[in-house]
């Protein structure tokens, strides 16, 4: 059975972001943004809530997943993996929320998904109104609406706080080291680009999926109502249930230092170059490349501390400078002649 996600009552014990994110686990944070005018508006009723969100709408077009209602809202493949489940278009979040509205009528309706909206492109003073109090402002909230969607497992290469703002959602969380037993699907041909894990987690007897029953003994799960947040580590897999028909979630991605800032992710960046350098050579050449990675990336220790701390160059404080020399020498920033 999975485990519960520690919690702390923010209400009662305040925490800042360097103690959230020191220990690189999971954590939910009860009540962080229960104060907010949005989550008090759905605590009150639907309508409430969807009412106060259209006041703010400046009719800029969102992206949207479609889904027969014979998906079950589970965003993924279609049966032969040649394309994705679901349609996808753009509308205005005002749009979004007057379908919801009416599939809320029927039983058996499409999956809606509004998925990454960056805040400040369609629903301004949003963000000002609603201050995540862990983050810098200079952090922009995206927003997810949908009805009961469900994402399977995936990651960030980015540190993530998420705030449930209506609705229920249900955050299964493992390990990364688990990736081995979530049958994850081609990491270049996504559903919503992050590479997802095939299976649902209602089928650990499946015989295709043999090691998802050892993936969920190291499951941890939490139930977050309107005004819970969770903080989710960078490369933790997380699978997102969304349990009512109407659904809510804004969230904030990060990279902290010399890594802020950089597109595409640097993590990301550096596994495909690690494919296309490591994979296909045998497995003597393998197992160097593999020293000398741990030596230099993957060590605590200091693999410079040999070296006087003028002459380190790249093995220094990995600063902004440093982080430009290591584009650099990798080709990423390569002055046009």
């Amino acid at each position: 059975m999975p485990t519960a996600i520690d919690e702390l009552d923010v209400t009662r014990q305040p925490i800042g972001l360097d103690a959230l994110t020191a220990g690189g686990r999971p954590q939910v944070l009860r009540g962080v943004c229960r104060h907010w005018p949005i989550v008090q508006k759905a605590r009150e009723s639907e309508t409430a809530f969807a009412q106060a969100l259209v006041a703010y709408d400046n009719g800029s077009p969102v992206d949207v997943l479609h889904m027969p209602p014979e998906v079950r809202g589970v965003v993924g493949y279609n049966a032969t993996m040649d394309a994705f489940n679901y349609r996808h278009f753009k509308v205005s979040v005002t749009d979004v929320l007057q379908r919801l509205a009416a599939y809320s009528r029927h039983d058996s309706v499409p999956g809606l998904a509004m998925q990454s909206a960056l805040i400040q492109g369609c629903l301004p003073g949003f963000a000002e109104a609603h201050p995540m109090p862990l983050l810098d402002p200079s952090v922009q909230p995206r927003l997810w609406i949908g009805n009961n969607v469900t994402t399977p497992a995936h990651f960030d290469s980015s540190h993530n706080i998420a705030v449930v703002v209506c609705g229920r959602r249900r955050f299964t969380l493992f390990p990364p080291e688990q990736v081995a037993n979530l049958y994850v699907g081609p990491i270049d041909f996504a559903p919503t680009v992050a590479a997802m894990s095939l299976p649902h987690l209602d089928e650990a007897a499946d015989p295709r999926y043999p090691r998802l029953e050892e993936a969920l003994r190291h499951a941890l799960v939490a139930e977050l109502e309107p005004g819970d947040a969770i903080y989710m580590p960078p490369v933790w897999w997380h699978h997102v249930q969304s349990l009512e028909r109407l659904n809510a979630l804004v969230n904030y991605w990060w990279r902290p230092g010399a890594y802020a800032g950089h597109v595409p992710e640097p993590g990301l960046e550096a596994l495909m170059h690690a494919i296309l350098a490591y994979r296909a050579l045998p497995k003597s050449e393998r197992d160097a490349w593999k020293a000398l990675l741990e030596h230099y990336v993957f060590n605590d220790a200091d693999p410079a501390e040999h070296i006087p701390m003028e002459r380190r160059g790249v093995l220094g404080p990995l600063d902004a400078s440093r982080v430009a020399r290591l584009r650099q020498l990798a080709g990423k920033d390569k002055k046009q002649p």
